[in-house]
């Protein structure tokens, strides 16, 4: 959604708007209109500056990113901690 590159779904972090905020549903089971995200805080910044978020979840208005980068942000830190 972010960088448009296709990948395998696998790859990619299923995100879901729940009352106006986007949340992350890395089992793939929650309801409503889902959407797709590489799991990289630079394709949520892209995705944010595109203002896909609306047209892929089909709202009006801005959606509250804060849980998803938040999360993007936790996993990376985990990546970089096991680099070390």
């Amino acid at each position: 959604m972010g960088c448009r590159v296709r990948t395998a779904k696998s790859e990619l972090l299923r995100l879901v708007a729940v009352e106006g905020v986007i949340v992350p549903d890395p089992r793939g089971r929650m309801p409503g209109r889902g959407a797709h995200l590489h799991p990289d805080p630079g394709c949520l910044e892209l995705a944010e500056r595109r203002r896909a978020f609306p047209r892929a979840f089909r709202l009006a208005g801005p959606l509250d990113t804060s849980a998803l980068r938040a999360r993007l942000a936790a996993r990376d830190a985990r990546q970089q901690d096991g680099q070390r």
